[in-house]
């Protein structure tokens, strides 16, 4: 029986679904801190289904879009956890992936090409500029970024929450995660 989607998956179920070595995934916990999958006692990893996007999204840019580490590195920085994880969750879905900036996505902008060279993109703001979007003022750019930062964390602490009240009171079946709700 296969788990359902919003079941955790042990590293070897990750490492499989994503098509990837086991170590690869240890690997991307230390070079990108935003990856951090929920450990139990023994140190065992279990990936919650944000996770999974997540990574998705991480190997989509490595393996897809021929980035290097260190420009993953600054799309995270750039652009922030929600959209890697939403690359992820568009190539689970099968969709095209069309790497752009999200504030440009955001206000309408036109896609902009990826490097076909696996080239560091740009900044966000010139992806903007680039397309003949209106530019959005930097100290409204830094207060949206401020914003999504504050509201990763409180997605942060949800994820955290759901956990302790799951080890707290699991449902019969072996966790709500186990089964469809």
């Amino acid at each position: 029986m296969a788990k359902s989607a919003e079941a955790f998956r042990t590293i070897s179920e990750a490492a499989n679904e994503l098509d990837v070595p086991q170590h690869v995934l240890r690997h991307w916990e230390e070079v990108f801190g935003q990856v951090r999958p929920m450990r139990r006692a023994g140190g065992r990893r279990y990936y919650r289904p944000l996770d999974i996007d997540l990574l998705r999204g991480v190997r989509v840019l490595l393996y897809d879009q021929r980035y290097t580490t260190k420009g993953v590195q600054k799309i995270f920085k750039d652009e922030g956890v929600r959209y890697v994880s939403e690359l992820g969750r568009r190539a689970a879905a099968g969709e095209a992936i069309d790497i752009r900036p999200v504030i440009a996505e955001e206000i309408g902008a036109q896609a902009i090409a990826p490097p076909a060279n696996g080239a560091e993109r740009a900044p966000s703001d010139s992806g903007a500029a680039a397309t003949g979007a209106p530019a959005l003022a930097p100290d409204v750019t830094r207060a949206l970024k401020a914003l999504l930062a504050r509201l990763e964390l409180v997605q942060d602490a949800l994820d955290e929450a759901t956990l302790a009240l799951e080890a707290v009171a699991p449902d019969d079946a072996g966790g709500a995660f186990d089964e469809d709700d």
